[in-house]
């Protein structure tokens, strides 16, 4: 471990405990709701974006960076950061996320010859926008390995 890596790894024990720790998740999830990241403006029709499916839990729209031929996001309406704060009231959204990316693939002519769905997680997982999503993407074979 670098020193750069100790100090960081001394400032989160820090910053994740006891009361300090509370005040650092709320702070945080403060942040959060005071600016609203690109997914929530595009939820509530404030940025523009190709729109493929909405409901009162998720909304799908196409990636404005395309990984594939076909690449679709699927957001909660509700703004969570990540997988990281996922409640257990939250096993129903999760679901439905699924359930919108299979009807999706169906719509876009994928399910067939198969598709990927990823849900980065965090700087290192690859996580780009705050605000859990889900990628749907297909439309040519996939190339392995990941990560």
């Amino acid at each position: 471990m670098t020193p750069w890596d100790e100090k960081q790894a001394r400032l989160r024990a820090f910053l994740t405990r006891g009361a300090v720790g509370d005040l650092t998740v709320a702070l945080l999830r403060s942040l959060a709701k005071m600016s609203p990241c690109i997914f929530c403006k595009i939820i509530q029709s404030e940025s523009p974006s190709d729109i493929l499916y909405r409901d009162e839990q998720v909304t799908a729209f196409r990636d404005a960076h395309p990984a594939a031929p076909v690449h679709i996001l699927i957001v909660s309406n509700r703004h969570i950061l990540s997988v990281n704060e996922l409640e257990p009231g939250d096993e129903p959204l999760i679901g439905r996320l699924f359930s919108v990316a299979k009807q999706l693939a169906q719509q876009e002519g994928i399910r067939e010859s198969g598709y990927r769905l990823i849900v980065n997680t965090g700087a290192h997982g690859g996580q780009t926008v705050p605000h859990l999503h889900l990628h749907l993407i297909g439309g040519h074979r996939m190339r392995h390995p990941m990560g």
